[in-house]
């Protein structure tokens, strides 16, 4: 699959689409959900063309990997979420492919806190 740089995501990055932004640096963006599923809803994405966690792990360079992931253990404690910060936890969720309902080709995690998030998966027959 080859990426799709007219996605939504691709689009906010360009500056065409408004994000309520809560951190940038060279290789992330992090910004507020527009349709939150939790108290604390955020979405980090790196900025460069990558579909899923497959294609950034294999492709992205040791910096972008880095930072990517520094980018969203800051936004946890930056929101408030992360038990260093004096949070009660977080979930990372990053859908890839198909199967996983990923609605955005470009690969993202979502920061969900703010409450209890439940199980993991209820049924996973």
């Amino acid at each position: 699959m080859a990426y799709d740089d007219s996605n939504i995501f691709a689009r906010i990055l360009r500056g065409e689409i408004p994000c309520n932004r809560i951190a940038e640096d060279d290789y992330a963006l992090a910004f507020h959900d527009i349709a939150p599923q939790a108290p604390v809803h955020a979405l980090v994405i790196p900025k460069a063309a990558y579909i899923d966690l497959d294609d950034f792990s294999a492709n992205a360079s040791d910096a972008e990997i880095a930072g990517f992931w520094r980018m969203a253990g800051q936004v946890g404690r930056m929101l408030g979420v992360a038990q260093a910060g004096g949070g009660n936890g977080y979930r990372l969720i990053s859908n890839a492919g198909p199967d996983a309902h990923q609605e955005v080709p470009h690969f993202h995690i979502h920061i969900l806190g703010g409450h209890p998030v439940g199980r993991m998966l209820a049924d996973a027959r």
